[in-house]
């Protein structure tokens, strides 16, 4: 992977995680910077997996990858909301 390839995947980070959030249904529990710094992680991860298997060299858009990217956003975003929502604080009840 290029120095480019890392950049830009960066600067889409943010936009991948957005995507990635909005394919979940419901309301996830995790904020903008954990959205950010998955989307990032799934970008990268998206790029090495579409250079890897060769669909990274194509002309034009690369859909797979950008496919691929955003599928991993969500499996993070659902991931890391699952294992937020099992550690939040619940309300004790008085007995």
């Amino acid at each position: 992977m290029e120095i480019s390839g890392i950049v830009s995947a960066v600067f889409i980070g943010a936009a991948i995680g957005l995507l990635g959030r909005l394919v979940l249904p419901g309301r996830q529990h995790i904020g903008v910077l954990w959205t950010f710094v998955v989307g990032v992680a799934a970008a990268l991860l998206g790029s090495l997996l579409a250079s890897l298997s060769g669909v990274a060299a194509t002309r034009g858009v690369d859909w797979t990858e950008w496919l691929l990217q955003i599928v991993l956003a969500g499996l993070g975003v659902a991931g890391l909301d699952r294992a937020l929502a099992g550690t939040e604080r619940k309300p004790r009840l008085r007995e």
